[in-house]
């Protein structure tokens, strides 16, 4: 039996390809499809089946593009309201690829139509020797119970549900079956996910938190207790799945721009990102843009921030930095980028325009500040969790995903500190602040909580979250 995991870092995403006696499956397959087709070719396979475990809320698949390119059927649960051409399956209903033998579990929790593919290597034995488990089980996690909200369904009924789920049929399975997820550390889809890709029944059995013996009660109040937020793209990309979204191939591409276009769009309040790294945009870039690093989880806080639908002007360092960020918006559902800076930040300085910059400066300079007792504002923009565990003395906590509705809580008369966990978040919510506070003084702390916790600094761990205090 062939089998492949292809992981995609920048979403945190896996999909899999199951094939035997030249027949395959594709199971949660990204935007950009070519992977699947070229694997599939290099193995002597056909593409026959392309099984959705539920529909996604953090990406946008390709399902639909690989079916028109291969002619495969797309299989979703029977609860997915999905009008793109598919089969509906429920629990038993089985797929046969030469000596490899796929069957559905029907597994609602994470959403209605959640499924998990139970895999048998027939070759060796007609039991299960693996279980694909898309947003249901993760590696330390399971799904977050909180994105069925729009179908009329509390988070509290959801996690009951999936508690079922968990002890009725997935921890009934032996202790040697592989568990292989659709996603791992830094996905929105849960809160404790694992950087490992598989594990065993038995091991998540044993570790993952939310597999230990408790009531359903307790199981409920634990899993629906600090659920990070909702990105706002979430609802857009679950409709964009359950249609089907188009071919990347039949996307627009984005029009090279002048600095003098650049400006005149501005001027009319044009979404510009700009996805070079923190500290370069720090160093130099174009007043009223916004910094959203290719480098780190780009598609995600683009669409959480960025309403889908929006037009964006981009600026990047190079050709293939422009492809990449077209392919990655894509995976959120962005699809209208109109242009980009042609000839980058150098051609806006060439053409006389003035640049901004935003100061970065490392933990110990900021500990230096800090020893001075002088006035200063510092603000974490980590999510609720992720302070809770620890943040630097006297930051009040502002996460980046609730800095829009929440800027007028900000003292824009003080030295301001922006921190988060590496200093790419924090990047993103200078830009945002000084967007409405243009007179700001404002900093981005290079290295975040990380360095400032590898420098040896103490942590609070205390919960502070009314407004913004000074240190």
């Amino acid at each position: 039996m062939f089998f492949r995991q292809f992981y995609l870092g920048c979403l945190a995403h896996a999909s899999y390809m199951i094939g035997s006696q030249g027949k395959a499956c594709v199971v949660d397959p990204q935007r950009d499809v070519d992977q699947y087709i070229d694997t599939a070719a290099e193995n002597g396979l056909k593409i026959e089946y392309i099984i959705e475990t539920h529909s996604h809320a953090d990406f946008v698949g390709g399902h639909k593009e690989l079916a028109e390119r291969t002619g495969a059927q797309i299989l979703f649960g029977k609860a997915a309201k999905a009008s793109v051409a598919h089969r509906s399956v429920q629990d038993g209903d089985e797929i046969s690829l030469g000596k490899a033998k796929l069957k559905v579990l029907e597994t609602p929790g994470h959403t209605l139509d959640s499924i998990c593919i139970l895999v048998s290597d027939l070759e060796q034995s007609d039991k299960p020797n693996m279980v694909l488990t898309g947003d249901t089980l993760f590696i330390g996690d399971v799904g977050r119970p909180d994105l069925a909200g729009s179908q009329g369904f509390t988070s509290e009924h959801m996690a009951g549900l999936l508690y079922d789920t968990l002890h009725n049929k997935l921890l009934k399975l032996d202790d040697e079956v592989m568990v292989y997820p659709a996603h791992g550390a830094g996905s929105l889809c849960g809160k404790n996910l694992s950087s490992e890709r598989c594990s065993t029944i038995g091991n998540q059995r044993r570790f993952n938190y939310a597999l230990q013996e408790m009531s359903k009660d307790d199981f409920v109040a634990m899993l629906c207790a600090d659920l990070p937020e909702v990105p706002a793209y979430f609802p857009v990309a679950v409709a964009k799945n359950q249609e089907g979204a188009a071919a990347l191939r039949d996307l627009a591409p984005p029009e090279p721009l002048s600095p003098e276009r650049v400006n005149e769009l501005m001027r009319k309040d044009q979404v510009v990102i700009d996805v070079r790294p923190g500290a370069v945009f720090g160093a130099g870039h174009i007043p009223g843009s916004i910094n959203i690093g290719l480098g780190g989880q780009f598609a995600s806080w683009t669409g959480a921030l960025v309403p889908i639908g929006t037009s964006m002007v981009l600026v990047v360092e190079n050709e293939d930095n422009l492809q990449e960020a077209i392919t990655r918006l894509a995976r959120a559902g962005h699809e209208t980028v109109i242009g980009y800076l042609d000839g980058g930040v150098d051609a806006w300085r060439k053409a006389g325009f003035k640049l901004a910059e935003i100061p970065h400066i490392s933990v110990d300079e900021f500990k230096d500040k800090m020893n001075s007792k002088a006035e200063m504002q510092i603000i974490d923009v980590r999510r609720i969790g992720e302070y809770k565990a620890g943040h630097v003395p006297g930051a009040a906590h502002l996460s980046l995903a609730e800095l829009h509705e929440r800027l007028g809580s900000i003292d824009s008369s003080r030295p301001t500190y922006i921190v988060c966990a590496s200093g790419y978040r924090s990047s993103i919510a200078t830009c945002i602040i000084r967007k409405r506070y243009p007179d700001i003084k404002i900093c981005n702390i290079a290295g975040g909580t990380n360095a400032w916790r590898s420098a040896g600094y103490d942590v609070e761990g205390t919960e502070k979250t009314a407004g913004c205090a000074s240190s």
